[in-house]
């Protein structure tokens, strides 16, 4: 439970400077926009890294298949919360060249993904291949 509170204070502060930073800026119709896809893709990306607790790691690994919560519809919800959230950023900021930094991390996020999803199945075998059916990316 450790790494949850860590994660939660990690993501405390997040939201708090970012939300006192995003407030000084006017509202336009892209900011809005923006921050209607960042703020629930952040609270979705920290729910999903809590609700992995001790099975998270960097590099792949497998402790633990988890399959409850977001991870019973989204075999990578980190991931792919992760991109929502910076394209919504990105969008907040109106800065077009972002695109590049997104450009770069969706392909490493699918090889990550990929990586991860190779040390789970040699893991966990027909448990982690009947998971993966029932799950989207």
């Amino acid at each position: 439970m450790k790494l949850n509170f860590v994660t939660l204070a990690a993501v405390t502060v997040v939201a708090v400077f970012f939300g006192a930073r995003a407030l000084d800026f006017p509202w336009t119709l892209p900011r809005i926009m923006g921050m209607a896809i960042a703020v629930p893709a952040f609270l979705l990306f920290a729910l999903a890294r809590i609700q992995l607790g001790r099975s998270f790691s960097v590099q792949a690994k497998a402790t633990k298949l988890v399959t409850t919560g977001l991870y019973s519809r989204i075999r990578n919800p980190i991931y792919f919360f992760g991109g929502m959230m910076i394209a919504g950023i990105i969008i907040w900021a109106g800065k077009p060249w972002f695109l590049i930094f997104f450009a770069v991390l969706i392909p490493l996020q699918v090889i990550r993904s990929r990586k991860e999803s190779q040390v789970l199945e040699a893991e966990f075998g027909d448990a982690y291949r009947e998971y993966k059916k029932k799950t989207w990316f």
